[in-house]
């Protein structure tokens, strides 16, 4: 019997052993199983961080752009203002032009309207006729030459109907 528990003993201490030895494969299978958990944990944050950095580089290159688009809105604005104000200076500066060639187109209708009077009131000499006139002697006298009585004559149409028939009293336009 002595052996028998020798062998007892043994089996237990075989036992004891293996089961000490399935305790640490037990042990290193969950050591590595936590060390790989935390490697996929670690590994899965890094992802995260890349993907956050990511997400973030998009938005900075979307702020980006927009404060380019806001910039180039602005300048666009600012151009088309610029055009406004030069298409403004150009309406003004032809309004001006406009309005003083209407003045010179007024000065000179006056001038000529002077000038067509004054010519008028040279030319519309009168005479009113004495007795023992006629167109021939009027002309002779303020002419200088009686042979242009048909001068008098047809400056005076609507007044005389004979040049042979004249009036004392009648008012006759003369010529120059």
């Amino acid at each position: 019997m002595a052996k028998k528990e020798k062998k007892d003993r043994k089996g237990i201490l075989g036992q004891a052993v293996d089961a000490l030895t399935g305790r640490d494969k037990e042990e290193e299978a969950k050591e590595a199983k936590e060390k790989a958990a935390a490697e996929a944990a670690e590994h899965q944050a890094t992802l995260e961080r890349v993907r956050r950095e990511a997400a973030e580089a998009k938005a900075r290159a979307a702020e980006e752009k927009l404060k380019e688009a806001e910039e180039k809105r602005e300048e666009a604005e600012a151009q088309a203002k610029e055009r406004e104000r030069e298409k403004a200076r150009e309406e003004a500066k032809a309004a001006r032009a406009e309005r003083q060639r209407e003045r010179e187109q007024r000065d000179l209708k006056r001038r000529q309207q002077e000038e067509a009077e004054e010519e008028a009131k040279e030319e519309a000499r009168t005479y009113v006729v004495e007795s023992g006139d006629s167109l021939s002697k009027i002309a002779k006298a303020l002419l200088g030459d009686a042979s242009r009585w048909p001068e008098i004559f047809e400056a005076n149409k609507d007044k005389i109907k004979d040049p042979n028939l004249i009036y004392p009293g009648q008012e006759l336009d003369i010529p120059s």
